[in-house]
This record gives structure tokens, sequence and C-alpha cells, in this order.
């Protein structure tokens, strides 16, 4: 019974709060009076012992109690703000009321007297209904305060609009009744025929009236639950949002809320990934499974950026074992626990993995019968990598261990030399000894006309394969075995991928967070993007059809101008760019110069001669290279140099074998550096 009045009176707490105010003043004074005609009646009862009706005498005293009370009530404040006083300061404030209250009534009836009324009720009564008064103040706290203190909370979040009324806008506004971070007040949907409606209780508004919508409120984010929209349509959606100061932030993909089970925690921010490029293309679920389903898979790197997504991408193939080879041990521990949770059916969070676009693509059960090998190993130490192939055996080897910050390399160029070419010639060698059927390469478009080493370092692994192909090829025409014979080996090629390791995105987010400023390398300088899952599962598919020697090309879409990128990441987060035309914005642009080795465009072909494969998405390139017996002897050349860290010669090597490799200015090689200004010194 007593649950059922809670839940009764609980009902009824919002509506009296959304009362006026003076209806509510209106009716907290006539409570008020009520209970100063209750305690004159209480107060005669415990006098005389029996009740009895308050006429004759006894109408005095009721006529002045309400009469004195309610002014000095009120002007002690208590009807300011009714609800917002709690606990002691509402007591002090009910108290000082009381005892000027309690001094008059006493006075008229105790010290004056009045016929027919008891001297004692001038004292009985002030007490009576100073605990009436105070009984209903925290009465009123315990039903209304909460409520009231709530709704004054969520009166100062942030407030927030929902672009889209379908069941995932709908979902998230009922997830978000609730929360504690933001609040939504309505919803924006393209339906003509939902405008002006109310949804949930929340108003529905064109988002042609936006700026209507947004004058004299404090809406500070759009939240997009549009989870299967077009990429296309959300950057109009985006573009249509650009010019009011709003964050934007997304839902995550339709597959990721087939459940119906939506929250506060699903939404993100809003990933550059979401805007750039072209639609994913759905995997060709038989190049998908080609060379790792059921078979021992190898990734070389496999706590990098790139090796670590194929690591995931492989995992839902069902491979039969999948060996991690990783130098770095908390990057392999990383990659280890993460893939192991998902075998056994987790889900850990580490480093925040990113899913798959391709919802429908080929989903195999990764049951614990998955064997997952974590190896610690550097992929030039030969003796480590013939133990780890000789061991396992695998049937196809993906070799994305490489340097790959261009600065970095270009400071330190003999290690780039030694780990991008001597460990993809270790690993290839050593995939051929022990019968691997692919060995598939993971290059850069850097690699295209360089102007770094680690670009050219890159070229240079891919010409290694290509040469160590062509063996292959002659030897098998001819009828003989060759040393690589059982193994094809082929790479792939594609440019940057968003939230890599070095990238430029999270930087962004980064600097914009600490309000800026946002560095540049240069103004003019553009990058080819690819997602992380996409660009790992076009490299499975592009490696599924090597023949021996292919150079594949991933289809990168339009390359972005890091300028126009930066600026979008800003207005994004509901900031402007501060500039000469702006020069009150909130983020600044600020040109540092193009670093070391860094190109201001990028390529993905050396030639003009591409070539289309089974997917859409993938192109094979015909690239010159040097033949093995040619190739051989600069190797040996370069191993030298390498040694003995003579930074001249090793690009002067470099120079001679990559073909378009032009270094752009002087040798930066810290070493290098240091021993010159050392011999400067001692002159």
């Amino acid at each position: 019974m007593g649950e059922i009045m809670i839940r009764t009176l609980s009902r009824f707490a919002a509506p009296a709060l959304a009362l006026p105010r003076a209806v509510k003043r209106g009716v907290v004074l006539a409570l008020d009076a009520g209970l100063c005609i209750l305690s004159v009646w209480l107060a005669f009862y415990l006098r005389s012992g029996s009740f009895a009706p308050l006429s004759g005498p006894a109408i005095w005293p009721t006529v002045a109690s309400v009469a004195l009370a309610l002014p000095v009530f009120i002007t002690s404040g208590l009807y300011r703000a009714i609800f917002r006083y709690s606990g002691l300061p509402a007591m002090v404030a009910v108290g000082r009321a009381m005892l000027l209250y309690g001094l008059a009534f006493a006075a008229i009836f105790t010290f004056w007297g009045v016929d027919g009324v008891p001297r004692t009720v001038g004292l009985i009564q002030p007490i009576l209904l100073l605990l009436l008064v105070g009984a209903s103040r925290a009465a009123a706290r315990v039903w209304l305060g909460g409520l009231y203190h709530q709704q004054l909370r969520k009166a100062s979040l942030p407030q927030a609009l929902i672009y889209g009324a379908g069941s995932a806008g709908r979902q998230l506004a009922s997830a978000m009744a609730n929360s504690p971070e933001i609040r939504v007040v309505g919803f924006l949907d393209d339906d003509d025929r939902l405008h002006g409606h109310v949804l949930n209780g929340l108003p529905i508004h064109n988002p042609a009236d936006l700026a209507e919508v947004l004058n004299g409120t404090s809406i500070t984010d759009v939240l997009l639950a549009l989870p299967s929209v077009s990429r296309q349509r959300r950057n109009e959606i985006l573009n249509e949002l650009k010019p009011h100061k709003v964050a934007v932030r997304t839902l995550p993909g339709l597959s990721d809320i087939a459940t119906g089970k939506v929250s506060l925690s699903d939404v993100r921010e809003l990933d550059i990934d979401d805007l750039l490029g072209r639609e994913p293309v759905k995997p060709n679920g038989l190049l998908l499974n080609l060379n790792t389903h059921h078979k021992t898979v190898l990734v070389t790197g496999a706590g990098g950026s790139i090796g670590s997504e194929l690591c995931r991408q492989i995992l839902k193939t069902n491979p039969k074992q999948l060996l991690l080879v990783e130098m770095s041990e908390f990057a392999l521990y990383q990659i280890h626990q993460e893939l192991q949770a998902s075998v056994a059916g987790e889900r850990v969070n580490v480093n925040e993995p990113v899913e798959g676009d391709a919802a429908d693509a080929q989903k195999a059960d990764a049951g614990p019968d998955i064997e997952i090998v974590p190896l610690l190993a550097s992929v030039c130490d030969e003796v480590r990598m013939q133990e780890i192939m000789d061991t396992w055996k695998p049937n196809t080897v993906y070799h994305a261990a490489a340097y790959k910050h261009v600065p970095l390399v270009e400071h330190n160029p003999a290690e780039g030399v030694r780990n991008n070419v001597w460990g993809t010639r270790v690993c290839a060698e050593a995939a051929a000894r022990n019968g691997v059927r692919n060995f598939v390469l993971i290059s850069t478009d850097k690699a295209v006309r360089p102007t770094n080493i680690m670009g050219a370092t890159k070229r240079l692994a891919e010409m290694v394969l290509q040469a160590l192909a062509e063996v292959n090829a002659a030897v098998t025409a001819q009828g003989g075995r060759a040393p690589t014979a059982k193994t094809t080996f082929s790479m792939v090629r594609f440019g940057n991928v968003l939230g890599s390791s070095g990238s430029v995105v999270p930087l962004f987010r980064e600097q914009i967070k600490n309000g800026g400023p946002i560095t540049l390398t240069h103004a003019d300088i553009t990058r080819y993007f690819m997602t992380i899952p996409e660009a790992a599962q076009l490299v499975i598919q592009a490696g599924a059809m090597g023949q021996g020697g292919d150079v594949f090309v991933l289809d990168m879409g339009q390359p972005v101008k890091i300028i126009d990128l930066a600026r979008r990441m800003v207005e994004l987060s509901g900031l402007t760019v501060r500039d000469e035309l702006n020069p009150s914005g909130d983020i600044e642009l600020t040109v540092t110069g193009l670093r070391p080795g860094e190109k201001l465009y990028e390529e993905l072909l050396i030639g003009d001669n591409p070539k289309p494969t089974q997917h859409p998405r993938i192109m094979k390139a015909h690239e010159q290279y040097l033949t093995w017996p040619q190739l051989e002897g600069k190797l040996n050349a370069l191993s030298m140099a390498m040694s003995v860290n003579d930074v001249p010669v090793i690009r002067a090597l470099l120079k001679d074998l990559v073909s378009g490799y032009q270094p752009s200015g002087e040798v930066v090689d810290w070493v290098h550096m240091a021993l010159e200004r050392e011999a400067l010194a001692n002159e």
C-alpha cells in the first residue's frame, strides 16, 4: 500500500513542478492558511481536551493567525523560491518567520488577552504552526526536491538535437532521457510530413529552419542518428550544418545497433573517415577466404596499425593458426590479448580497435580451436625468421613490418634500409625455403617517385619481390624447380590510412581539444586516405589474386587537401577557424614547413597503364624492375654502406637502384650530422 502511494505521489511531482510560478505560490499560500486554521483548532483541543467548532470567540484567533502569518511569511521570503531551499536554510527561514509571528500572536492572545480565548492558546498555536509549516516544507523537499534539483541539473546540461526521427533516433532519445551529460531537446528530419509534430514530447523541426531553432537557445550538439545513410548524403547533411556553430556526433553503423540497444556510449565523435573517400565496396567472400580460411597465416608487424587490423580481419575468416610476429613487446601483448578475447567471444577494447564497414562480409565462426601464437622477433633476424617459418610452415605471409614515419626514417636512414629492405628480403627468402604458398608485401604510395628514404626503401622492397618472382617464372618455364618456386610473391600499394600511428587525424583532434593551433607542414599538401578496415580487407583480397610479381594498387578515391581536412574537423567540433577573414575564430592553423623528405603530392602509379582486376577497387600496375642478378650485386654494395652508416653512399646507391628517387635536401642522419659537427669543431 505504501509503495502504491509513493508511486502515485511521484506521478504527480512533475506536473506540480511544471505549474507556473504564480500558481505554485498561490497553492502554498492556501496551504499555509489552512495550516493556520488547523493549528488554532488543535490548540483549542489541547487546551480543553475536546474538539470544538471554530465559532464564537474562537473565530478571532483563527482570523488573526491567517492575517498575521501570511504577511510575515511573504516578507520573510518563504515564497520566493519555494522548492530551492532544503535542509538547514529552509529551517532557518521558517524559524525566523515563526519567531516574528509567534511574538505577535502571543502578544495579542496571551499578554493582552481576548475574552473567551484561553491565554495558553497564544503560546500553543505558534508552536503547532511551526511544526506544521516545518513539516510541510520537509514533505515538499522529500516529494519534489529531488526531482526539482534533477530538473535544475538537466536544464544546465548542454542541449542537443537528434538528426533523424526514425527508429534509431527514437531509441537514442529514449536512452538519453536521463543522461547526465547532454539533454535532447528536439529532432531534425528531412521528411516534411513530420515537421511541426511532436515525438515522445520532443518537437520535430525542418533542418532548413535550424538557424531559427538555434536562435536564443543553448543547443551545442547535433547527433546524427542516420546509421544506414550513404556517405554522400551524410556529406550533404554536414554541409547543411556547416554554417551553424554546432558540434556533430554520430551513431555507429546499422549493423552495430541491429540488436535495438542504443545508448549514449554508442554516440561517438564524428570520425573523419565517415566523410572521406567513397562508399566502401562489399568484400568478395571468395577472395577474402581463399588464402586464410582454415590455413596457417603469419603477419609480420602484427602490433602496428595495418598489421593489427589484418589480424582482426583474418580472424573473421576462421584460420587454423594465426602467427603474430612483432618486435615491440607491448604492441604484441596488446594485439594478442585483444584477439584472444575475441576468440573467446568477449569484447576487450584495446586502443579502440576499429570495426570493419562490410557488415555482410564473410563472418565464419572464430571458435576456440583457432591457435593464436605471439612471437617476439625482428624481421631482420634471419635465424629467428627461419626458425618460425620452419616450425609452423605458414600457408600465407602478410609482411606489414616496416618503418614508415618519413621524418624519422630520414633521420635514421641505415636503420630504415635495414628494416624495410633487408627485413623484406629475409622474410621472403625464409618463406621460399619453407614452402610458403603466398607472400604479400604491404607497400605504400610513397614508393612512387620517392623523395625520401622511407619511400625509396619500400620501392626497393617491391623490386626484391619482383626479382624473386621472375626467378620463379624463369626456372618453372624451363621445367626446373627454383628455391622460390613454391611461393607466389605479390605486393599491395596504397596511401594513408585513417587512425594509424602518425596519422594527422588523431593529431588534429588532440590539437583542437587543446584549443589549437593546428600545425600543417604546407598549405598545399595533399594525401590519399582510406579507412584501416577497408585497406586490410582489400590487402587480403588482392593477395588472393597474385600470380607472381604482381603490384596491386588500391583505389584510394580522390586526394584530400590536408588544410581542408583540418578546417572540416574544426567545423565538425562546433568551432571556427581563426584566419584573416575571421580573426575572432577559435582555432588557428599554423604552417610549419615541409619536413625532411616530405612530398607535397603522393602518387600511386609509376607508369600510366594500370590494369583492372576482378575487384572494382583493386588495380594491377606494371612496374619496371631489375633482374635478380642485376639487383643482388647492388644490394650487397648497399649492405656494406649500411654496415658502416655511410649515408651519402646509401643515398647514392638508392638513387641508382630506385627509378625516380630524388633526395630532397641534405643528409639529416643524426649520427652523420653529429660527426660533422665534431669534425668542424676539431678543425
